[in-house]
């Protein structure tokens, strides 16, 4: 397992911070921030422990959950753990939310009802669907909204903290906010992507269709492999899959390879007839990736539409089929 990285000197608290605050005024911020963390899963616990590993002093955190407190026995063990209303008085600069997508409005919304934030605090959220919008309570009683979502998968373990160099964060942020959004990102390891408020839920659309979608993508191939009778899948998958991706992100369309970007209809129709027998519940799923994947071999250049018709012709039939 990796170590945390070795924290910066502590964030400036206390009476002195106070004074440093009150001579910035409520538009700045200090260089090294009092922060709070409501939401101690994977997210916020390694961010946590990120922004402490960056100099930040992390005041309080909520996460009454089992696994919760297993990870910030990990990560950010001398930190206090709080009441979500205590977190919020305590995060003197940074309030940050790490709670779920669903979660997040209502969240909000009961701590500015309580009271519990103020003007000039910095309130972010690290969901991907959700830009400033859901923050609106916080606003209206002159808190600084920020969404801050790093574009990463994570485990909740220090093993996460050694992956965030790098990594892209997408940013949704007030003009006057974008330097300290930009620096916390920079604090963090990352690289600001900003995402207009519009399109957030297209940028978390996409990361999730990729990411997400990927993973039941290698599992559903891992499971017809075990149908097909090898041992172990992953070592048949692991250096095809690499090399896939790698082609993928570095060529776009020009690294489609198989049956589909070549028009091999007689091939697809196989791998169909059989799915159907084995494992029917994956029909539905490689009928709309082979469609799409026809679609942009087509576009791309890579399959002339006259050799496409046979294989359009099979796709249709076995999708009317499944639509029956």
């Amino acid at each position: 397992m990796s170590a945390p990285l070795r924290p910066r000197p502590a964030a400036p608290h206390g009476p002195a911070a106070s004074r440093d605050r009150a001579v910035l005024g409520a538009s700045a911020t200090p260089r090294l921030l009092t922060v709070g963390v409501i939401g101690a899963g994977r997210v916020g616990a390694v961010l946590g422990a990120a922004l402490a590993a960056a100099g930040h002093r992390v005041a309080a955190v909520a996460g009454g959950s089992s696994a919760s407190r297993a990870r910030l026995a990990l990560l950010l063990p001398e930190v206090p753990r709080r009441s979500v209303t205590a977190v919020a008085h305590a995060a003197a600069d940074l309030l940050l939310i790490a709670v779920p997508d669903d979660a997040l409005a209502g969240v909000v919304a009961d701590l500015a009802d309580r009271g519990a934030l103020r003007p000039g605090q910095v309130v972010a959220h690290t969901s991907g669907a959700h830009g400033l919008a859901v923050l609106a309570p916080a606003a209206e009683v002159g808190a600084r909204p920020l969404a801050l979502h790093p574009a990463m998968t994570f485990t909740g373990t220090p093993d996460d903290l050694t992956r965030l160099a790098g990594i892209s964060y997408g940013v949704t942020a007030p003009a006057e906010l974008r330097p300290l959004a930009a620096r916390l990102v920079a604090d963090l390891g990352g690289v600001p992507e900003w995402v207009a408020e519009s399109d957030r839920p297209l940028y978390h659309a996409a990361l999730a269709h990729g990411a997400n979608h990927l993973v039941t993508l290698v599992n559903e191939a891992a499971d017809r492999l075990r149908d097909a009778g090898v041992d172990r899948p992953e070592k048949v998958l692991a250096p095809l899959l690499r090399a896939a991706l790698e082609n993928a992100l570095r060529l776009g369309d020009d690294a489609l390879t198989g049956p589909v970007s070549r028009g091999d209809a007689g091939t697809v129709a196989r791998h169909l007839a059989r799915l159907a027998a084995t494992a029917p519940e994956s029909v539905p799923a490689y009928l709309a990736l082979a469609r799409r994947t026809a679609d942009r071999a087509i576009a791309a250049g890579r399959l002339r539409p006259v050799d496409a018709q046979s294989l359009l012709g099979v796709l249709a039939d076995n999708g009317r089929e499944v639509a029956a």
